[in-house]
C-alpha cells in the first residue's frame, strides 16, 4: 500500500521528517518497507528557469536554426541556438542551463552541455512542453506569461509538486489502515503517545446540498445480508474531461494512472477514506437500481471486455432490465461513465466481506475494490464517503445533485464490546502499564471507555476494527501504541532444568522416520485439505463427519480430510505419472472428524509400498515388493517401539482387498493390506499399493517407559533345520504359534526362511524351511534335550497340522 506524504498531511498538521514518521508508523504496526521520492514532473524542472529573448537572427550557416541572446537575469546574456520555428525576440522562454538534466520520452537522462552548433555556441537549450514533461507538444517552444521575471525558477512557475510516499506492507487484519485517513489514525495515536499533541482534520462535507430534485433513482436491496448499507445519489450536468493537476498528482504519486474527473474523484475518495466507490452513466440505467443476485450461468460483460459467466451467489448491482456491475469487484461495460456521460449514479455501499471474496476468487478479479470489501471496511462512513465524492465531483466536473441520498440500511452494523481485565493486561505485556495511559491509548484509538473499575475496563470497539474483538486483540493494541522498544527486560537470567519425559512424541516420531528412511522410505507432507468426494470411497468414512472449511479457496480444497489414504495416493499417482513408479513413502499428520460431540481430531503415521524392492542390477534378480516385505516393515516399527503381546486378525476394511490388523487388548493400532483396485483406478494407479495405517494416539498410550535389559547369555544357543510339507492353506502363522506353546522357556526364535511350491510336491502341498534356535541360560544343552525338544515340535506339527518331514 502507498501512501503520499503531502496527502497524509492534509490530516494532519506535522513538520517531521519523513524517515521519523517512517520509523514511528513502523513502531505501530504499519512497516513502511520503503520511501520513495515523488515529483509530477520527473527531475522538478530543477536547473530550468524564466529566459527572456532580448535578439533573435538568422543562423549564417542553417536554414533552420537561430541565434537568440537570452536574458537569464544574472544580468549578463547568454547565446542560445534553438531550431524552433516559433522563438522571436521579447518572449519569455523555459530555458534549460548549463549541467540542467532532462529526460526524454522514454526516461533516459541527458545533460545539457556547453557546445558549438553549426559554429556558433549556444550556452543552453529554449525548451519546448515535451521536453520538460509537461505535456506531448513539440509544435515550437513553450511561450511563457509576460509579466515573468528572467531567471524565475520553472519550478515555482509550473506549481511541481516535490512529495515523499511511504510503501507500507500492510498485515491483511489491518482493513481499518487501507487509506490516507486510517493510517493518520495510527499516527495520532502513536504522536500522542509520544506527548505530540495533533488533532485529526477530516474533510468537511457541511456544503453537501441537493440542488434539484430532478432524476431520483430508486434502490431495491433485494440481498440485504450481502450488502448491509447501501446508499446511492444522482448527479446531472457533469461534464467528463481530464482531472485537474493537483488532483492527477495524488494519483500518480500512489501509483495509479488518471483516467477521467469521475473515475478520478472515486478513486481518490478510495484512497483517502478507504471507502471504494463507483459511477454509474444514469442514462443506461433503465428504472430503479436492484441489488440481487442472479440465476447460475448468466452472462455479464465486464469493463475489460470479457465476458463472464456468473454463479448464483455473485452480488450483482442490476437495473430492471439485466445486471451493470458486479457488486464490490468489477463494473460493467455498458454502464461505465465515457466522455458523453453527463449524468451519474454514484453508489457507496457496504458488501458482505466472505460474499466479496468468493466472488473475486471465482473470476479472478483483484480490484482496489475488492481487496478493501473483503477484508471489512468501515460501515458508519458509507454515506459520509459519498457525500465527499459529490462535492468533488461538482469541484472539478460542473453539476448539480439531482437527487436526495437514498440510503437503504435496513440493520444497523454494531460496535463490538469486550472488558479489558487489568490483570491480564501486565501478565501478556510482562510489564505494568500505568492505568491513565492504558486508557489515553485506547482513547487515541477510537475506543469508547464505558465502564472503570479497579478490575479493568468496559469498552465498545468501533466496527471499522475488525480485527479487535477479544481482550487479547485491545491488549496487542495497547501494546503497538504503547512502544514494543518500551517494555524492558530483565537483566537476570533464569533457567530451568527440565526433566521431560523419554516418550515424548516428537522423540519416538524422529526415531521411527530415521528407521524408515534408512529403509528407503521418503518421508512426505500432504495437505490436509481435500475433496469432498474422497468420503464415497469407502464406506466406513461418513460424509457427515467432514470437516468443511467456510471459505474454501477451491472445490479440491474444501474440506479437511478424514484419512491419510487418499492424500498418499494422489502423491503416489504423481510419481507414477512421471516415471518414478518404485515408491517407499511415509507421512505422520493428522485426520480431522465432525463428530456430534463436537470437532475431533486423530494423529496417525502412513506408509505406502509399491513397484519393485530393488533397482534393476546384474547382480541381483529385479523381485516385486509384496506383502510379506511390507508386514515386516510395519513389524520393524512394533518392534522398535518395544510394543509386545499383540494380535494379528483379519482386516475388514473395505479400503483394502486382502489385509489384518494389529492388535493389543482390544485396540487397533494398525491396518495395513493391499488397496482395492476400485480405489486405485480412481487415482490412475496400475500397479500394486499396500498402504498400512498407524493409529499414532494409541500407540503412543501403549508405549511402555520401563527399559528392559537381560544379562549377555553364558552358554551357547543351537539351530536345527525342519523341512515341512503341509496343505497350502497352512499359514507360518499357525506353525509359529504352535512351536511357542510346544516349548515356552528354551526356544528362542523361530524363522521361515524358505517357501517352495511347485515340481516333485504332491498336488496342494507346499513346503516350508524353518530353523529354530533352542538355548539355555543356566547351562549347556545336551543332544538328548535338543533331540526330545524337536521330536516333540515335530510330532505336535504332524497331529495338528498334518505336517510331514520331507
Amino acid at each position: 500500500m502507498k501512501i503520499s506524504y503531502n496527502w497524509l498531511k492534509q490530516f494532519i498538521k506535522i513538520d517531521w521528517k519523513s524517515e521519523e514518521t517512517a520509523a514511528l508508523l513502523t513502531d505501530l504496526g504499519l512497516e513502511v518497507e520503503i520511501v520513495e521520492k515523488y515529483q509530477s514532473v520527473k527531475g522538478g524542472l530543477e536547473g530550468i528557469v524564466v529566459g527572456h529573448v532580448l535578439t533573435c537572427i538568422q543562423h549564417p550557416d542553417a536554414d533552420r536554426l537561430k541565434i537568440t541572446t537570452v536574458d537569464l537575469g544574472t544580468g549578463v546574456p547568454v547565446q542560445i541556438v534553438c531550431g524552433a520555428n516559433n522563438v522571436a525576440a521579447g518572449q519569455k522562454v523555459p530555458v534549460a542551463t548549463i549541467g540542467t538534466t532532462l529526460y526524454d520520452k522514454e526516461g533516459v537522462a541527458f545533460s545539457i552541455k556547453k557546445g558549438k552548433i553549426r559554429g556558433q555556441e549556444s550556452h543552453g537549450m529554449i525548451c519546448a512542453e515535451d521536453e520538460l514533461g509537461l505535456g506531448e507538444s513539440h509544435d515550437g517552444i513553450m511561450i511563457l506569461d509576460d509579466s515573468l521575471a528572467p531567471g524565475t525558477p520553472a519550478a515555482t512557475v509550473f506549481k511541481i509538486e516535490n512529495d515523499e510516499v511511504f510503501e507500507i506492507g500492510l498485515t491483511p487484519n489491518r482493513a481499518d489502515a487501507m487509506s490516507h485517513l486510517g493510517t493518520a489514525r495510527d499516527l495520532r495515536a502513536g504522536m500522542l503517545q509520544s506527548g505530540v499533541s495533533v488533532e485529526l482534520i477530516t474533510p468537511s462535507v457541511s456544503n453537501f446540498r441537493v440542488d434539484k430534485r430532478t432524476l431520483k433513482i430508486d434502490i431495491d436491496l433485494k440481498e440485504p445480508k450481502l450488502a448491509p448499507r447501501y446508499c446511492g445519489v444522482t448527479i446531472s450536468g457533469i461534464e467528463v474531461k481530464p482531472s485537474p493537476a493537483w488532483l492527477q498528482n495524488r494519483l500518480k504519486a500512489i501509483g495509479l494512472n488518471p483516467k477521467n474527473n469521475i473515475i478520478d474523484v472515486t478513486n481518490y475518495v478510495l484512497h483517502e477514506l478507504g471507502q471504494p466507490l463507483h459511477a454509474f452513466d444514469a442514462s443506461k440505467i433503465n428504472g430503479k437500481i436492484v441489488v440481487q443476485t442472479l440465476p447460475a450461468g448468466t452472462k455479464f460483460v465486464t469493463l475489460d471486455d470479457i465476458e463472464r459467466t456468473l454463479h448464483e451467489e455473485d452480488l450483482m448491482i442490476c437495473d430492471e432490465k439485466g445486471p451493470l456491475c458486479i457488486a464490490g469487484v468489477f463494473g460493467g461495460k455498458k454502464s461505465g461513465v465515457s466522455e458523453s456521460t453527463n449524468s451519474i449514479f454514484l453508489e457507496s455501499a457496504y458488501f458482505n466481506p466472505v460474499s466479496i471474496r468468493k466472488t473475486a476468487k471465482r473470476h479472478q478479479l483483484n480490484t482496489d475494490a475488492s481487496f478493501r470489501f473483503e477484508r471489512g471496511i468501515d460501515p458508519t462512513i458509507t454515506e459520509y464517503a459519498l457525500k465527499r465524492a459529490a462535492l468533488l465531483i461538482q469541484e472539478v466536473a460542473g453539476g448539480e445533485i439531482t437527487s436526495d441520498v437514498m440510503n437503504m440500511y435496513p440493520k444497523k452494523i454494531e460496535d463490538f464490546s469486550v472488558f479489558l481485565n487489568f490483570c491480564n493486561v501486565a501478565k501478556i505485556i510482562g510489564q505494568e502499564i500505568p492505568k491513565d495511559t492504558i486508557k489515553k491509548i485506547l482513547v487515541s484509538l477510537d475506543i469508547k471507555v464505558n465502564s472503570v473499575s479497579d478490575a479493568g475496563l468496559g469498552l465498545t470497539i468501533p466496527s471499522y476494527r475488525v480485527d479487535v474483538q477479544r481482550e487479547i486483540d485491545v491488549i496487542e493494541e495497547i501494546l503497538r501504541v504503547y512502544g514494543y522498544n518500551n517494555i524492558n527486560f530483565s537483566k537476570k537470567l533464569n533457567a530451568t532444568v527440565f526433566n521431560a519425559p523419554r516418550n515424548e512424541d516428537y522423540k519416538i516420531q524422529n526415531t521411527i522416520a530415521t528407521q524408515l528412511n534408512s529403509q528407503g522410505f521418503h518421508e512426505m507432507m500432504a495437505n490436509s485439505l481435500t475433496t469432498a468426494s474422497y468420503v464415497a470411497l469407502s464406506e466406513q468414512l461418513n460424509p457427515s463427519h467432514n470437516v468443511t472449511i467456510l471459505n474454501p479457496l477451491s472445490a479440491d480444497l474444501s474440506t479437511m480430510r478424514q484419512s491419510l489414504l487418499f492424500s498418499g495416493l494422489e502423491a503416489v499417482s504423481y510419481n507414477i505419472n512421471r516415471k518414478n513408479s518404485d515408491l517407499k513413502l511415509f507421512e505422520f499428520g493428522k485426520t480431522y472428524h465432525n463428530y456430534l460431540a463436537g470437532y475431533e481430531e486423530k494423529k496417525h503415521l502412513s506408509l505406502f509400498l509399491t513397484g519393485n524392492r530393488n533397482l534393476e542390477n546384474w547382480t541381483s534378480v529385479q523381485k516385486t515388493s509384496d506383502f510379506f516385505l511390507f508386514k515386516g516393515y510395519v513389524s520393524g516399527i512394533l518392534s522398535r517401539l518395544g510394543l509386545e503381546k499383540i494380535q494379528n486378525t483379519p482386516e475388514t476394511s473395505d479400503i483394502f482387498s486382502e489385509g489384518i490388523a494389529i492388535e493389543i487388548g482390544n485396540e487397533t493400532i494398525v491396518e495395513l493390506g493391499v488397496v482395492k483396485k476400485s480405489i486405485l483406478k480412481h487415482f490412475g494407479i496400475k500397479q500394486e499399493v499396500f498402504y498400512a495405517d498407524f493409529n499414532w494416539d494409541v500407540i503412543l498410550k501403549k508405549i511402555s517407559t520401563k527399559i528392559k535389559y537381560a544379562e549377555i547369555p553364558k552358554y551357547p544357543e543351537v539351530r536345527r533345520d525342519l523341512a515341512l510339507l503341509v496343505d497350502q492353506n497352512v499359514t507360518y502363522e499357525s506353525i509359529y504359534n504352535i512351536a511357542r506353546q510346544t516349548e515356552k522357556s528354551l526356544l528362542k526364535d523361530i524363522d521361515l526362511f524358505d517357501v517352495y511350491e511347485g515340481q516333485n510336491l504332491p498336488e496342494g502341498k507346499k513346503s516350508y524351511a524353518l530353523s529354530f534356535t533352542i538355548q539355555d541360560n543356566s547351562k549347556t544343552l545336551t543332544d538328548v534335550q535338543i533331540d526330545k525338544i524337536m521330536s516333540k515340535l515335530q510330532k505336535n506339527f504332524e497331529t495338528e497340522l498334518g505336517a510331514s518331514l520331507r
